[in-house]
C-alpha cells in the first residue's frame, strides 16, 4: 500500500504533564481535528483505550458523509514530568490506516509537541489522505494551543 509520513512540531505554553492529561482523554479530540464530531464506544484497558470515532466530511458544501473510524490510543507516561507520549492507530472503511505519535517534551516556555502521522492507503488514496491529514494535523495544533495556553 502507498504511505507518507507527514510532521509537524509546535510550542504550548503547558507544562507536558497538562498537554499530555488532554491528549491522553478520547472526548478531547472533539474539535481538536475539525473533522471529528463524536466519540463514543470508549474501553479501556490499563494504558491502551479503544474507541470508536466518527468523521464527518463535506462535499460540495452540502452533501454529508460520517466515516466510522475505529481507534487504538496508548499513553505512555513513563518520562514526565520531561517527556511522554501517545501513540496509536486508526483503522478507517476504504483501508485507509495511519499510525500517529504526540512526542511531548518540556521546553523552557512549556512544551514542545511533535505530531507525527504516517498514512497507508490502497491506490489512488495518498493524495486526498495526506491531504486531509495534513490539515487536521495543522488545526489540531492551533486548537490544542488555544485550549491550553497560558498568558505570557
Amino acid at each position: 500500500m502507498p504511505s507518507t509520513e507527514l510532521k509537524h512540531t509546535f510550542q504550548i505554553t503547558a507544562p507536558p504533564e497538562e498537554v499530555f492529561a488532554h491528549l491522553a482523554e478520547p472526548s478531547h479530540y472533539v474539535g481538536l481535528s475539525p473533522l471529528l464530531v463524536a466519540v463514543r464506544d470508549v474501553r479501556r484497558s490499563g494504558g491502551t483505550v479503544h474507541y470508536t470515532a466518527v468523521e464527518r466530511f463535506r462535499f460540495l458544501g452540502v452533501l454529508r458523509h460520517d466515516n466510522i473510524i475505529d481507534v487504538t490510543l496508548v499513553a505512555a507516561p513513563d518520562g514526565l514530568p520531561q517527556s511522554a507520549e501517545i501513540s496509536g492507530e486508526v483503522r478507517s472503511p476504504g483501508r485507509v490506516r495511519m499510525s500517529y505519535r504526540f512526542a511531548i517534551d518540556r521546553d523552557e516556555a512549556g512544551s514542545v509537541v511533535t505530531d507525527t502521522l504516517h498514512l497507508r492507503t490502497p491506490p489512488g488514496l495518498l493524495r486526498f489522505a495526506a491531504s486531509q491529514a495534513g490539515a487536521v494535523q495543522q488545526a489540531r495544533a492551533r486548537v490544542l494551543t488555544a485550549r491550553l495556553e497560558r498568558p505570557a
